[in-house]
């Protein structure tokens, strides 16, 4: 097999063997666009400015030749990227921030659809003579991170919500149709499952019957559309696959926040405040993974892991990249891109992307470019250029490091809603128990000093005080 290195090395030599005829035209380009040597001279060729809030959403077209934008502003931007140049603004019709945009293939660039934090679905249709007129197609209970477009259909597309729904859309129908309510998994028949608030969705390029979801516990869960009963109500809720890396199963404080699907079906997810996995399709835990013996998850082949990055503070994205999926990459809360080697993990680039945190990465359907946003409030667009930076800075191990003990500083102090209201009643019982000893002294006439206290804090997250005291605050004995 030829070494990552010797490609390198050999780049230029391909470039001679096209021009004397020697290599295919169309398989020249889709080596040379898989190099590393492209990869490590990606640099910014240009900022798209514009918006006044924080860009959450980014999507070249179909052909490549236009770029959409959605932002905390609620404006839809449309862009000539090359020429960096705004072609259209409008008023998407929101009422809170834009999530995701998505331009319709086949649709001439004309219909865009977008979702919110407002649960609105809506289609943005550009008109012929530069106006702009917007509808609301759906509504869900809960915010709108992401909408699928069925691949190559001018119609078909899909929403997830926070509430758990999947719908389906049809532009030619003009209606929303629920075919999807997903819940945890749970091995207590008394305990009903909880609602499963979904962040990404993403459709298998192969066969586009198969979608993933991911949300607020720790399994990708795979279903068949033509398995879907198109009634939520009488909906089974029952994956073909779950995929979990193993020593996830079963724990309550990591969720996914970001799906991506190779050429080849392999799926990427990545984790809140943890790592990023690829799973292949032999790596599935079936439809309950709950049930699957010890013995044969152990037979299960582990997901390749991707380390080094941050992904803490927002509901961040990841995407693969090359014309084969030869890479994987995300933005971090430290504000750099991380770009790593699909097959062996290895960091190849690292670069500052953003001031703050990068949030989404948008490959370019045919080319080796890529789009990015985060906490600014601009679309930032990536090509391979000459450049006399390294592909990783000098303090690369440093932040690396740093954002290892980010992640595992916090992971410790992180506490579920079900330790939370346990320690809640122990503080219910220990001041009950409290105040019947007080009770009992002050009859007694009694002048102990009462017993100690041990107070525990949390630093964030939403308590609940049935006493009435600070919810962030409990006593425990």
């Amino acid at each position: 097999m030829e070494s990552p290195h010797r490609k390198t090395v050999h780049g230029f030599a391909d470039i001679l063997s096209r021009e004397v005829g020697l290599s295919h035209p169309r398989n020249f380009a889709r080596r040379f666009s898989a190099s590393e040597m492209i990869v490590k001279q990606m640099n910014l060729y240009g900022k798209l400015t514009g918006h006044e809030g924080c860009v959450n959403a980014v999507e070249f077209s179909s052909s490549g030749d236009l770029l959409v934008s959605g932002s905390d502003d609620k404006q839809v931007m449309l862009w000539n990227w090359a020429t960096k140049s705004r072609l259209i603004s409008y008023s998407s019709g929101h009422l809170d921030n834009i999530f995701q945009t998505r331009i319709m293939p086949w649709s001439d660039d004309r219909r865009i659809v977008t979702s919110s934090a407002d649960g609105q679905v809506r289609l943005g249709q550009l008109l012929e003579n530069g106006r702009v007129e917007t509808k609301r197609l759906g509504k869900h209970q809960g915010r709108v991170h992401k909408l699928a477009v069925e691949p190559g259909s001018p119609h078909i597309f899909y929403s997830c919500g926070e509430d758990g729904l999947v719908q389906h859309f049809d532009l030619r129908s003009n209606s929303a149709t629920k075919i999807l309510s997903c819940s945890s998994f749970t091995t207590n028949t008394k305990r009903p499952p909880k609602t499963i608030r979904l962040n990404a969705m993403v459709i298998d390029p192969r066969n586009a019957n198969y979608f993933a979801v991911g949300g607020s516990d720790e399994y990708a869960r795979v279903y068949d559309i033509r398995m879907c009963r198109w009634d939520v109500s009488s909906s089974s809720d029952a994956p073909v696959t779950t995929f979990c890396p193993h020593h996830l199963i079963e724990t309550d404080n990591v969720h996914i926040t970001g799906l991506a699907y190779s050429n080849t079906s392999e799926l990427v997810v990545s984790y809140n405040d943890e790592l990023i996995y690829l799973f292949r399709k032999n790596m599935g835990l079936g439809p309950s993974p709950l049930s699957l013996p010890p013995e044969d998850l152990q037979k299960l082949e582990k997901p390749q892991v991707y380390s080094g990055h941050r992904n803490s503070r927002t509901v961040k994205g990841v995407s693969f990249f090359g014309p084969n999926d030869e890479y994987v990459m995300s933005g971090s809360d430290c504000g750099h891109i991380f770009i790593w080697k699909k097959q062996t993990a290895r960091l190849v680039r690292l670069m500052i992307g953003d001031r703050h945190i990068v949030n989404q990465l948008e490959p370019h359907p045919h080319m080796p470019i890529f789009a990015t946003c985060g906490l600014e409030k601009t679309v930032k667009v990536w090509v391979p250029m000459a450049s006399e930076t390294p592909p990783l800075p000098d303090n690369v191990s440093k932040i690396m490091e740093s954002n290892r003990q980010g992640r595992e500083d916090h992971s410790q102090i992180t506490l579920t809603p079900d330790v939370i209201m346990h320690v809640l009643r122990l503080q219910r019982r220990q001041t009950m128990a409290y105040m019947e000893r007080r009770s009992n002294q002050d009859d007694a006439g009694s002048d102990d000093e009462e017993g100690d206290q041990y107070f525990l804090r949390f630093s964030d997250g939403e308590g609940s005080s049935e006493e009435g005291g600070n919810p962030r605050e409990c006593i425990i004995s």
